[in-house]
């Protein structure tokens, strides 16, 4: 039975599973290009029906997520929500304004589902889907923390867990817990949205000249060039929050609290203001699990929700001594939530509620597909070669000082590349971060890139410890003092780094290419950025990735089984 999740908010997409089995997931801005899509998710439902070989007959459940009052209203008038799309995104001039849009969405966070907004919602989501071709199909309407609840909880590998969610907000709530004993997931917490830890990062994120919704990793990584200073004497930010058992109280109205934080952070550099509201970010969290693994004594905890993203917030939750073992659902943030309707829907229907996941749960393309586009391109050079050829020559010209283009298998589910859509560098090199940095990436200077290394590398090169692999890049660990110097292109300022540790049984071209790392450099890690220039989604297909390398004047790719060449670029 064929269960099709939609989310058509903020980083809008779409995913499929049937039965036991995640089919297909992906998000929309792969398709339309625009980051962070918030369009009705066509492309991405067209591709999952495409990949599993189906007709909109053939499936019988349709879950949706989301129904608040805001969230309706822009449903109703679309214009809404592309209007805001622009101004978040600062697509547009500063409009005169600003303040006044800024307060009255703050002061709409009080509201959350109303009567008939499930109706409302659920007869426009009807009417897109009506419109695809589906018909003799059930709606499902599923709660926006249930459904991140549901990412965490059913594709966690414990058969017992504590499940919390901590976001923006979403139907009236901006974080809950959950208990998971296997079969049965309850609610046990909800925190109300007017006490948002995530609306308090993101309005942070604006006032220091950044996108909410988009930019507050910045955030994290600037607040590590502050001088460090005492949190309870030192922090004016420290009482805006505070932590009672299991409940968070915000000491000011979100609207208040903005006005609060533009004055504040008009009295200090923006890189102490930052550190401010990560100390904020990372005590709140950090008591917030704790007192909850005391309540409800389970040790395992399982995370969802985009203040999940915050990696520094993750390792003071990681080092708690309460905690046993963790696990962040690896696309945390509203993009994840199609796959958690669909995921809850199944829950609900079928009793499912384990799953092994993996991320590459995207798009592929075939040898021969790929062959065919790269020889209508005169201006690239190609020629196939074995899988234990590409990860060779692969390994050899990074450890030579090049960076390249790595395509390969199926397209990652979330925001981070994974190793089939990834930019790869050597990890000792300031030299060809900066050109890479300055030519592809187009970032800003501080933030850091993240390192992939081989799992059992993980345990000499990085402080630690054996509660479990990090497969997704969702938490920092501090580099050993003994190898900063050796990756000094993927270690940030304060001797951290976001890992992904590659297993012997997941991806398996690219632990070849680590293998080669080993072999040319000693060490099996290498830097992984996502295949993109910044502020534009992940490329998705073959055309993209020929886009990319030839506007960046990029030199070499591999992709499916092709070593490829730019004539045009430089070194």
């Amino acid at each position: 039975m064929y269960i099709l999740g939609v989310w058509d908010g903020h980083d809008s997409g779409a995913a499929l599973i049937n039965e036991n089995e995640i089919v297909y997931a992906a998000n929309e801005e792969r398709f339309t290009k625009r980051k962070l899509e918030i369009d009705f998710p066509y492309h991405s439902i067209a591709a999952a029906l495409k990949y599993a070989g189906i007709k909109p007959s053939d499936v019988g459940h349709v879950a949706f997520t989301t129904t608040e009052f805001t969230k309706t209203l822009e449903r109703v008038f679309p214009y809404m929500k592309e209007s805001y799309y622009m101004f978040r995104r600062r697509k547009m001039l500063k409009p005169r304004l600003e303040g006044f849009r800024h307060h009255l969405k703050y002061n709409m966070t009080r509201i959350g589902v109303l009567p008939l907004c499930n109706q409302i919602s659920s007869a426009s989501v009807s009417g897109h889907l009506a419109h695809m071709g589906f018909s003799n199909y059930r709606l499902h309407v599923v709660d926006h923390h249930t459904a991140h609840a549901a990412t965490a909880a059913f594709t966690a590998p414990f058969r017992k867990s504590l499940v919390v969610t901590v976001d923006g907000l979403g139907d009236g709530l901006s974080g809950s817990v959950s208990t998971f004993d296997g079969k049965e997931m309850e609610r046990r917490v909800a925190v109300p949205a007017t006490h948002s830890l995530g609306i308090f990062y993101e309005q942070v994120t604006n006032i220091l000249g950044f996108r909410e919704l988009e930019d507050e990793g910045k955030v994290m990584a600037m607040a590590d060039y502050s001088y460090p200073f005492d949190y309870e004497k030192e922090n004016l930010l420290r009482d805006f929050f505070k932590v009672e058992g299991t409940t968070i109280q915000a000491r000011y109205s979100p609207s208040a609290q903005y006005t609060m934080l533009q004055r504040i952070a008009w009295m200090m550099p923006r890189e102490q203001f930052a550190y401010m509201a990560q100390q904020v970010v990372e005590n709140m969290l950090g008591k917030f699990t704790s007192n909850s693994i005391d309540r409800f004594n389970i040790k395992d905890v399982a995370f969802a929700g985009g203040i999940f993203s915050n990696i520094k917030a993750n390792k003071v939750i990681r080092e708690l001594e309460a905690l046993g073992h963790w696990y962040v659902f690896p696309h945390m943030g509203d993009g994840g939530i199609a796959l958690g309707a669909a995921l809850y829907t199944s829950y609900l229907l079928n009793g499912a509620r384990s799953y092994n996941y993996s991320a590459y749960l995207g798009d592929e393309f075939s040898h021969e597909e790929t062959e065919k586009v790269l020889s209508s391109d005169r201006s690239l050079a190609h020629r196939a070669e074995s899988p234990q050829e590409l990860a060779s020559h692969a390994a050899e010209l990074i450890s030579s000082g090049n960076y390249i283009f790595w395509f390969n298998g199926r397209m990652e589910y979330g925001p981070r590349a994974l190793g089939d859509r990834s930019i790869l560098a050597p990890i000792d090199s300031e030299d060809v971060k900066e050109r890479l940095n300055i030519r592809v990436k187009k970032r800003e200077w501080f933030q850091p890139f993240a390192p992939s290394m081989l799992e059992e590398e993980a345990h000499h090169i990085l402080e630690y410890d054996s509660r479990g692999p990090d497969r997704y890049m969702t938490m920092a660990y501090m580099v050993r003092p003994e190898f900063r110097a050796r990756t000094k292109a993927v270690t940030h300022i304060d001797g951290s780094a976001r890992a992904q540790m590659v297993g012997e049984d997941e991806n398996r071209q690219y632990r070849e290419l680590l293998k080669g790392m080993k072999k040319h450099s000693g060490l099996g890690i290498v830097l992984n950025t996502s295949f993109n220039i910044h502020g534009q989604p992940i490329v998705r297909s073959v055309e993209d990735a020929i886009d990319t390398m030839k506007r960046t004047k990029t030199k070499y790719m591999f992709i499916n089984g092709f070593f490829v060449t730019n004539r045009a670029a430089g070194v």
